[in-house]
């Protein structure tokens, strides 16, 4: 196994009420700048709670961060935290409104003339401004990782930055917050997180076997409590609190530690989002399967440990990789969620649109691992109509 240095610094307040703990974190006397998206933590209580537990500070609130957080509305964000000597941000939202706020908090100190080359050409960030969040949507694991994907609306770019001063202090995770989520949110969870943890997994069989374990044991949790956090009328408790800690160490760097890994889903369905605004975990239950299918051959020993591992299946059996594959498909559909292209209107012509863009930026491998790369784009996404 690779040397890797893992490093995580966030607290993570787990439970039913720790909402009410946030106030133990910030610094006395800074000036918060509350971010959110659409407004619904007004509806179901949660903007309430934070803040009854900011009382005493002075908050500012910034909402609208959209689903796949925009640059140009997050660096309105960027101007008022410079204009109000904003001193920490609190990320009270899923995924977009997480990744918008590690944005704003290293835009807000970035010394460069354009912040968009944080994302664009990797510029260094040497510092960022702290930041807390409180998790409504599991999905990203954006509350315990560094990483953050940002889009661009006049270019039509999803790209992303990773930084160490972007972890959060603290993330808070009631499942209750999770309560008011409509199905659609939950199926791009579920599938985000799932993909998540297939690209750190579905690589090549070297002996990992605690790591391997590890994410076999999120994919069968996964798959196990999907009918339930789908189907259940009234919410239980117990079973989004699973699924809220399995989102979230499904990226939050442990199971990635000293493994070959493997992002080209992400890659690839962060240009169809891009370019067709798809939801994020519809993007990724369209490329998995064709990434699958795409390595076959490459990954067969680790497609066939995916498949008896994790969905039972005789290894031995002929079609045991095709089986595995047409199970992963059938999941995703089970949630809702179509896979195929059409279904979503897209076709050829993106197809190529998406092989060009990433030519003319140079890009090669498309995930970490060369079997996956803009050669072979055409025939995942092919695969994919």
């Amino acid at each position: 196994m690779e040397n890797f240095n893992y490093y995580n610094p966030v607290q993570v307040l787990f439970g039913k009420g720790k909402i009410a703990e946030i106030g133990k974190f910030i610094p006395k006397g800074f000036k918060v700048m509350l971010t959110y998206g659409g407004g619904s933590i007004k509806q179901n209580g949660v903007h309430d709670q934070v803040m009854q537990a900011l009382r005493g500070y002075e908050v500012v609130e910034f909402g609208g961060i959209e689903p796949n957080p925009r640059y140009e509305t997050l660096m309105v964000a960027v101007g008022q935290v410079q204009r109000e000597n904003i001193g920490f941000l609190l990320a009270v939202g899923g995924g977009s409104v997480i990744d918008g706020t590690k944005f704003i908090a290293a835009a807000s100190c970035f010394r460069g003339k354009n912040p968009w080359d944080i994302v664009a050409k990797g510029a260094r960030v040497d510092a960022a401004l702290s930041l807390g969040t409180v998790l409504t949507l599991p999905a990203t694991g954006s509350e315990m990782n560094c990483n953050s994907v940002v889009t661009r609306e006049e270019t039509r770019e999803k790209l992303s930055f990773a930084s160490r001063h972007v972890f959060p202090r603290f993330s808070v995770l009631d499942p209750e917050t999770t309560y008011s989520l409509p199905a659609r949110q939950l199926a791009n969870g579920i599938i985000d997180a799932f993909v998540h943890v297939m690209e750190q997994y579905y690589t090549f069989r070297r002996g990992d076997e605690i790591q391997d374990r590890f994410s076999e044991g999120i994919l069968k949790t996964l798959i196990d409590i999907a009918p339930r956090l789908m189907g259940d009328e009234e919410p239980d408790y117990q079973t989004r609190a699973t699924f809220m800690w399995a989102a979230t160490v499904a990226l939050n760097g442990v199971i990635g530690c000293g493994v070959a890994q493997d992002w080209s889903s992400h890659h690839i369905g962060h240009e169809l989002t891009a370019l067709h605004g798809l939801d994020h975990g519809v993007t990724l239950a369209i490329v998995l399967p064709g990434v699958l299918h795409a390595t076959a051959n490459s990954r067969r020993e680790k497609l066939l440990q995916y498949a008896e591992r994790v969905w039972g299946i005789d290894p031995a059996r002929p079609d045991a990789a095709e089986q595995a594959i047409e199970k992963t498909e059938n999941f995703f559909r089970s949630l809702g969620v179509e896979t195929r292209l059409p279904a979503y209107h897209v076709g050829m012509e993106t197809i190529e649109r998406v092989e060009r863009r990433l030519r003319e930026r140079g890009v090669f491998a498309l995930g970490g691992i060369d079997d996956v790369n803009i050669d072979n784009l055409r025939e995942i996404l092919t695969s994919r109509l």
